[in-house]
């Protein structure tokens, strides 16, 4: 390659690397064309660029960008998958990948500022996606909300229900004094009536006596 694409190359091969949040690493050997086409279709689905590299273009690209500690994972036939965003989907992606065909290598992958060995992606690619951690921590911190929301329904529900049985207490107990009332005042008559009556017999038995006598 003469040096002018050769600096093309590598200045290219930097700016992906400096733009992206990561990198996995990968030996492709034995892999088809087909293949290497599934691959390619499975990762840009997943926010990721795959590139079959030059090993020596790499290098010095990963010199420029300051990623020289990934620079000895770059042995025979590399493939790399340039991504941005969640890195868990992505060693997923690849690991499924490397299980149905087992001539896809994975190497090892820089995540921000660390670097991973191929243990450590086997071990990245387990955890659950970004997009479910967040929804479960969503759900958790919705649950306390629910839980207080749900209590302090039962508060007012409770609250209502006691101050509408204090009321209809206090309706029943107005009507029992109104009856007491009615019925104190009758006898008060009652008794004035007997009085009267009481006082007209003995009027009556004295003007009898009084008769009597004389007679």
């Amino acid at each position: 390659m003469p040096r002018p694409e050769k600096e093309a190359a590598v200045a290219e091969l930097e700016e992906r690397i400096s733009r992206s949040d990561g990198i996995f690493v990968t030996e492709y050997r034995g892999l088809t064309v087909a293949e290497l086409a599934e691959l390619r279709s499975t990762l840009r689905d997943r926010s990721a660029e795959f590139k079959v590299v030059r090993n020596t273009l790499t290098k010095l690209a990963l010199e420029r960008a300051g990623k020289q500690d990934l620079a000895d994972f770059f042995e025979g036939p590399t493939a790399v998958a340039f991504y941005t965003g969640d890195p868990v989907t992505v060693a997923k992606a690849l690991r499924d990948f490397s299980r149905s065909h087992p001539a896809l290598v994975l190497k090892g992958a820089s995540l921000q500022d660390s670097v991973l060995g191929a243990d450590q992606v086997e071990r990245l690619a387990t955890i659950e996606p970004r997009e479910v951690l967040l929804s479960k921590a969503a759900g958790a911190m919705k649950a306390p909300l629910y839980r207080v929301a749900s209590t302090a329904a039962g508060i007012l529900q409770k609250t209502a229900y006691l101050l509408g049985a204090r009321l209809r207490d206090l309706e029943e107990s107005g009507g029992a004094t109104g009856g007491e009332t009615s019925d104190s005042s009758s006898p008060a008559l009652t008794d004035s009536g007997g009085a009267d009556e009481s006082e007209g017999s003995t009027a009556s038995q004295g003007d009898g006596e009084s008769e009597g006598e004389g007679s």
